[in-house]
């Protein structure tokens, strides 16, 4: 997933993510296996700087994440997240991702790139917002 991310916003180095969702699947705090475990120190060791927000993950990612904690701030809810981002990663299917307002998202970015990494989303929905949208699997 960290290469499809190169792969549209070519060199990472400090530019801002932000992450959506840290934990194995939605209403848990469970990150056993969690791909923000392996795709956030990726996307550090790149020289990407994090913005993150899950509803029940932060504790658990903090402990998880120990190594890379000065490069991710933890917000307090998505669009907080995602404000200055040059990137929105959608990582876990909580339900309150899945009705984004994503007009006030793209007003908030500073650039335009959203992957929906649990296939939320609709393309042309997205793209005619204005994003650069890329998913898995489609």
């Amino acid at each position: 997933m960290v290469e499809k991310i190169k792969d549209k916003m070519g060199d990472l180095t400090g530019k801002t993510i932000g992450i959506l969702g840290l934990t194995f699947k939605p209403s848990t705090d469970d990150m056993r296996d969690a791909s923000s475990l392996v795709i956030l120190p990726e996307l550090v060791k790149s020289g990407a700087k994090i913005k993150a927000f899950d509803p029940q993950g932060e504790r658990e990612s903090r402990w998880r994440l120990k190594a890379i904690e000065s490069s991710i701030e933890y917000c307090e809810d998505e669009y907080t997240a995602v404000e200055d981002c040059d990137a929105c990663v959608i990582l876990t299917e909580w339900n309150q991702f899945r009705s984004l307002n994503l007009k006030k998202i793209k007003e908030l970015m500073h650039a335009d790139y959203f992957f929906d990494f649990r296939n939320i989303y609709e393309r042309k929905l997205v793209e005619g917002l204005g994003f650069v949208y890329d998913c898995v699997g489609r």
